[in-house]
């Protein structure tokens, strides 16, 4: 890594007022959240995407519930790293900060994040089928598969955006209005592959915003990037604190 980089990158933050990060999976990788999809995903010879779907649940909605039941049992074990709890500490020193996460497993808000937007849902939080009414159940393991509505005892599902279902849209437009208006759009972790989360740092890049990439790998993002620092983000994130 370049040593100047850092310092470059502290010195951009220092002088912005409204950031921006964006962050995928790489930040959870690093707090030991296993990959649900791809050669390691398979569960009873399942992959996530046969089970992370409407037409699954509905066809046998105690088969899905197992699955996520087994995901949230291995997601509970780990913990924010560095890299989230660097994150943050921001949130309380920078004077607009938001923090737009395709993760699901609930690590950011964790380490103290509150101006957070979870594109794909939470892993932690359940949703009525029928109301469409949002609750907390951090139960580990679940007391009911599948758990129904405390209110009108309808099924229960995750509140996790599944395969062929939509984002929420309003949920997408304050990511994007985020993007459009900030100063400084930190990417962290993310391939910079999945739209539409792939497109926010483009369209703080046209809007004039300096852009911080900060991944192992170089990503399709790189060649847009002010900054391009290589590494773990749960190192990389609190060495940029200590020069910020």
């Amino acid at each position: 890594m370049d040593g100047e980089l850092i310092p470059k990158a502290a010195d951009i933050l220092r002088k912005a007022k409204r950031v921006a990060v964006l962050t995928g999976a790489g930040i959870s990788a690093e707090s030991g959240v296993p990959t649900f999809r791809g050669k390691d995903g398979l569960w009873r010879q399942f992959r996530a995407e046969d089970l992370a779907s409407p037409e699954a649940f509905a066809r046998d909605p105690k088969l899905v519930w197992e699955w996520y039941d087994w995901r949230r049992g291995l997601i509970a074990g780990c913990a924010p790293n560095p890299g989230h709890n660097t994150l943050a500490k921001w949130e309380k020193v920078i004077p607009d900060f938001i923090l737009i996460t395709q993760n699901v497993d609930g690590l950011h808000p964790l380490a103290g994040t509150t101006n957070l937007l979870e594109l794909h849902g939470n892993i932690w939080k359940v949703r009525c089928a029928n109301e469409g009414t949002v609750l907390d159940n951090r139960d580990v393991p679940l007391r009911e598969i599948p758990p129904r509505c405390p209110d009108c005892g309808a099924l229960l599902r995750p509140h996790i955006v599944w395969f062929g279902e939509m984002l929420d849209q309003a949920v997408v437009g304050r990511a994007v209005a985020a993007s459009a208006t900030c100063e400084v759009m930190l990417v962290v972790g993310t391939s910079a592959i999945v739209h539409p989360a792939a497109s926010l740092p483009l369209y703080a890049a046209e809007a004039g915003a300096a852009i911080i990439e900060i991944n192992p790998y170089p990503t399709p993002l790189t060649p847009h990037a002010d900054v391009s620092l290589r590494g773990p983000a749960g190192e990389i994130l609190p060495l940029i604190d200590r020069e910020f």
